[in-house]
């Protein structure tokens, strides 16, 4: 089936075709480190995860990169505050994002450049725009003159008087044009500074993004994700400054995540009405927040509340009793040495994998993706409480709802996530394997089932299907002296 997705850029769904098949290259915006990560921060985090991990599903080699603005006036004046270097306050920050973002089951991007890491490739790139008549220099600050680029506004479709009405940028009577944005800044006395053509300063926080992600992915890379609140003038600047030094297309499809609100009113610092992580982690596990994150349509707004998080609560309780009441009927199950090939799946087996599959195929909307997973819980319910049980639907049952949550993210053992194995990924392997059994094709079901030995998970074919587990591999006794 064909993904598609919502392109902000053209405001329509279009059939995902990403650059080179079967590779996909992706950039999201990551936090500024001057302060503890939110919920808000986190729903970005989590949505472009599930966005990763279904590209994976796909078939797609993904290549993902999110980046860390660790110099920015606001770490600067939380430096001030704390009476701390500006590189230590950004440190104890990206260790902490780290931190809880981990137990969220998040998967880590392939890389995470730092703006500090990339300033040279920022200033040749300033230096471009200037020698194209992008950018002018005025007393040690370089500028983007927006009138000399014909696509200023096509990512956020805003006329120039909701531009200018909306813009974050600093009001300089120097400008030639209010909207023109600051690529360099000259140093001020106490912050921290580079040395750059234009003398002394740092750059701007629009250039570093763009420096970041063509310097990993290329001048033009598949998606670029982040909040809608960077849609502009963030976004737009990325736009317009990387494809006036390149000529070329910078990203082809632009993602945007709705807010975390409370009151209907967005989850921000500045507005005092967040909570952190840490804050949430004291009442509800990592694996309630994350399916509160992922329960509504990620381009929707979600409203934050303890009744919305309870009911996550329960919802994931529901989903735990289900499985551990299919795995009590099944502990009777032998492995048998001459198991048959798996009989045809069961329609209902093969209806609820087509329907989490066009739900999230249609621009990965997991709000109705979980809507049809717990569809498939309450047929599983069903035939539990049968006085005689169909335990080969409920061997795939329980299959195939780790695999749709181990997607989705919410549910994953210990061990195997410290292994790094996808549960999604097995369970398409067994599926394959026992295509195999049934043409007779033993020798392809072997090698998958000693490959998936290799990395310890061990199958049992019983009369009812074929279940796995996962077993550590034994130390050597090299590796125990």
């Amino acid at each position: 089936m064909s993904l598609f997705v919502h392109n902000s850029l053209t405001q329509k769904k279009e059939e995902f075709k990403p650059r080179a098949p079967g590779k996909v290259k992706m950039y999201v915006c990551g936090t500024t480190p001057y302060d503890h990560c939110h919920l808000g921060h986190a729903r970005c985090y989590v949505v472009f995860d599930v966005i990763r991990k279904y590209l994976e599903y796909k078939g797609y080699e993904v290549t993902y990169v999110q980046n860390f603005t660790d110099v920015d006036d606001k770490i600067i004046n939380r430096a001030k505050q704390l009476g701390s270097k500006v590189e230590e306050v950004a440190e104890k920050y990206i260790r902490e994002y780290f931190a809880v973002t981990e137990r969220l089951n998040i998967k880590k991007a392939d890389s995470y450049p730092r703006a500090t890491e990339h300033i040279p490739e920022m200033i040749k790139l300033i230096e471009k725009l200037i020698k194209r008549g992008y950018a002018y220099v005025i007393d040690g600050d370089v500028y983007f003159e927006i009138a000399k680029f014909d696509g200023y506004g096509k990512l956020s479709h805003r006329s120039r008087e909701e531009m200018q009405a909306g813009a974050r940028v600093e009001v300089d009577k120097r400008k030639r044009d209010p909207l023109d944005f600051a690529l360099w800044k000259s140093a001020k006395p106490g912050e921290p500074y580079w040395e750059s053509p234009w003398g002394k300063g740092r750059p701007g926080w629009h250039i570093e993004c763009s420096a970041m992600s063509m310097g990993q992915l290329g001048v033009s890379f598949d998606i670029h994700g982040g909040g809608q609140d960077l849609i502009f003038p963030h976004h737009e600047n990325e736009i317009a400054q990387s494809e006036a030094a390149t000529g070329k297309p910078f990203a082809d499809y632009w993602l945007h995540n709705g807010f975390v609100t409370v009151n209907q009113e967005k989850m921000s610092k500045s507005l005092g009405n967040f909570f952190t992580l840490k804050e949430i982690y004291e009442k509800y596990s990592p694996d309630v927040v994350r399916f509160f994150l992922i329960s509504q349509y990620y381009r929707s707004h979600i409203d934050f509340s303890d009744d919305k998080l309870e009911e996550a609560r329960k919802s994931l309780e529901r989903f735990h009793n289900t499985l551990e009441n299919i795995e009590f009927l099944l502990k009777g199950l032998k492995a048998g040495k001459k198991s048959s090939p798996a009989k045809k799946e069961d329609s209902r087996i093969l209806k609820a994998k087509e329907k989490f599959a066009t739900a999230m195929d249609d621009d990965f909307n997991t709000a109705r993706a979980l809507g049809h997973l717990f569809d498939f819980v309450s047929k599983a319910n069903k035939e539990v409480s049968k006085k005689n049980p169909d335990l080969s639907f409920l061997l795939a049952a329980e299959r195939t709802l780790r695999s749709m949550a181990s997607l989705l993210g919410f549910v994953k053992e210990k061990a195997i996530e410290k292994a790094g194995i996808d549960e999604f990924q097995i369970e398409k392997l067994i599926d394959q394997r026992d295509a195999a059994r049934e043409r007779k094709d033993w020798r392809k079901a072997d090698k998958i089932r000693s490959d998936l030995e290799k990395i310890g998970i061990i199958l049992e074919d019983t009369p009812a299907g074929t279940r796995w587990k996962y077993r550590t591999a034994k130390k050597s006794r090299r590796q125990q002296k």
